[in-house]
């Protein structure tokens, strides 16, 4: 049966709409609809830890970061990695075969719901367990019970945004992400007053509750024809798809927290306590920094390269839009942080982190680096090449961590973190290029490697002099550079608007 959906031009191109979707305008917007949502999202953050910290004191605030953390980690390890599955799916469906949209999407909903039920009922029946866990007793049980139906919402909407990426959803599901995240901020905040800490649970559950409540009504305005029931016959093929990507996707999730786990560990042996919580504190402002370059990456790019990826041309002819969008955005963005290090030191951090100013710049360069590989690495996922992808992204690029980090800090101490971080994002970089390429036949476009280059250039150029120069020096001549950056990137994206 044909799609029955309500959706306009622009967030819902027919089928052939590659040039349209794909254009640089599109990219663009997608980009910094999704990242200006993510700036929102650590705005909010921020303001509820802050209600935390002053109504429920330090106390408190351990108690909501515990809660939080295994929230999070429940959440994630119930999802199966399904999510980046879901997306590929119905993207995939939506530009191939429009028929069968409702029957991926359908699917997609009932693996959620199963994934869900089973993500709430462990959190349910080892509450106990949990709590001692946790918090070294039994005291806090009954909350996890409470927190069951937040694991249960939670997973349930992340699989729903997972669906809006795929249909390419822009502007609902950028609405959305932030009505939800501000109900629940305002929602939560008088829980705190008026319960002290036996409102953290509440807050988490209600969050996820606005949350779910507001992807499953973006859900139901795109999607209009009725759901399928369940069919074994109907269903399981494609769900099947689904586990056996979200099984790699969530393989190479572990991989990656076992790698950081290890490498805090190593730290404290070689070294001290102290040094693990400085990169700790420095690798957290580092990803804040990056991570609304990266969020806008996988909540749009990753959706429109999965719905073409059959075509190799094509899929190419996106990395390449991609890389020139990701160059012209991360070199400013690496810059601040170079230029910018000591003061947000200073303001999110105390006097005793400032030995962190070194390390973080060093961070910045490998974050640019990290951010031109990021398009390539994504390939192999939209394709469903599995093993491929688990070997770079969950072996190789792990132990590449590990080693260049571990390397590193047994030779130079704790700015050499961020020498292996520059060495192993240039070797990631390198690979990328090599596999695609052969894997794909992926080749820059002159104006991708143009850009690409820049963007290496400029941040190069600006950590240089902000590292050798005297400190008054270093930032006139590294904030000259984020000037210079700033005023030709924007200028240049102003004319890839204008392109299709």
């Amino acid at each position: 049966m044909q799609q029955n959906t309500r959706s306009s031009q622009e967030d819902m191109p027919p089928k052939g709409h590659d040039n349209s979707e794909n254009s640089y305008r599109s990219i663009l917007k997608g980009t910094s609809l999704f990242g200006g949502v993510q700036i929102f999202q650590i705005l909010i953050n921020l303001i509820r830890g802050k209600f935390v910290a002053i109504l429920l004191g330090p106390a408190g605030m351990g108690i909501n970061s515990l809660f939080t953390s295994t929230n999070n980690a429940l959440v994630q390890a119930s999802s199966l990695g399904l999510n980046l599955a879901y997306s590929k799916e119905v993207a995939s469906a939506r530009n191939e075969d429009p028929s069968r949209l409702n029957s991926v999407v359908s699917s997609a909903i009932h693996a959620m719901r199963g994934a869900s039920l089973l993500g709430a009922l462990f959190c349910f029946l080892f509450s106990g367990w949990l709590s001692e866990f946790t918090f070294g007793s039994r005291e806090y049980a009954w909350q996890f019970m409470m927190l069951a139906v937040g694991v249960l919402l939670s997973v349930s909407a992340n699989g729903k945004l997972a669906i809006l990426q795929g249909l390419h959803r822009v502007r609902i599901l950028s609405k959305a992400s932030l009505v939800g995240g501000l109900t629940g901020l305002l929602g939560g905040v008088p829980l705190y007053y008026f319960f002290g800490r036996q409102g953290i649970v509440p807050a988490i559950v209600l969050l996820a509750l606005t949350t779910w409540i507001f992807y499953t009504f973006a859900l139901r305005r795109t999607i209009t024809d009725r759901r399928e029931a369940f069919s074994r016959r109907s269903h399981w093929p494609a769900i099947r798809r689904m586990l056996a990507l979200g099984v790699v996707m969530m393989a190479t999730t572990l991989a990656a927290t076992a790698a950081i786990f290890l490498l805090n560990v190593i730290i404290r042996a070689l070294g001290s306590v102290d040094d693990v919580g400085l990169f700790g504190a420095a690798n957290s402002i580092t990803n804040q920094y990056s991570s609304v370059v990266f969020a806008a990456m996988s909540m749009d790019y990753f959706p429109r390269l999965a719905a073409i990826a059959s075509d190799k041309k094509k899929m190419s002819e996106i990395a390449c839009r991609q890389l020139e969008i990701v160059g012209l955005l991360i070199a400013p963005a690496a810059l601040l942080l170079i230029v910018t290090a000591p003061a947000v030191i200073r303001l999110l951090l105390s006097e005793a982190f400032m030995q962190t100013e070194s390390l973080m710049r060093w961070m910045a360069v490998g974050i640019m680096l990290k951010a031109l590989s990021f398009p390539l690495g994504y390939m192999s996922f939209a394709r469903g090449d599995k093993r491929l992808f688990f070997w770079l992204e969950g072996v190789f690029a792990n132990v590449l961590f590990l080693t260049c980090s571990v390397g590193g800090y047994a030779l130079c101490g704790l700015i050499g973190l961020g020498y292996g971080m520059v060495v192993e994002n240039l070797i990631c970089l390198s690979v990328y290029c090599i596999v695609t390429s052969k894997r794909y036949g992926f080749r820059f476009s002159s104006s991708a490697l143009s850009e690409s280059g820049a963007a290496v250039l400029l941040t190069v150029a600006g950590f240089i002099l902000a590292m050798l120069l005297p400190t008054f020096w270093s930032y006139i001549g590294s904030g000259a550079v984020l000037l210079i950056a700033i005023g030709r990137n924007f200028g240049k994206l102003r004319q890839l608007i204008s392109k299709r």
